[in-house]
């Protein structure tokens, strides 16, 4: 078992969706009163299309499932440029996740 004793550890690793997709690097910790509010995440240019050109995100702890030597985030809690759909919603589309038309 991995025990990470600093969170400063944790930067630079790479995030991947519990879909096993690559997603970024962990950029930046949020830490509020003592506890891990949630991640900077620098995006890959996979989830680039799909999050209207962002170049990075913030995903709040209670959606990270895993850390060690890599990150693992909950697929289902990404952000979508569209309101209303989920990142299942636009990756099941017939298109190849590089080239998602989010119009």
């Amino acid at each position: 078992m991995l025990r990470i004793k600093r969170v400063g550890d944790i930067l630079g690793k790479q995030v991947y969706t519990s879909e096993g997709d690559f997603f970024g690097q962990v950029e930046e910790v949020n830490v509020t009163e003592n506890k891990v509010d949630g991640w900077r995440i620098r995006i890959g240019s996979g989830f680039m299309s799909m999050l209207g050109g962002a170049r990075g995100v913030i995903i709040p702890h209670q959606f990270v499932r895993a850390i060690g030597d890599v990150v693992i985030v909950n697929k289902a809690s990404l952000p979508v440029s569209e309101p209303g759909m989920t990142a299942e919603a636009v990756m099941s589309e017939d298109a190849s996740p590089d080239v998602v038309d989010l119009v």
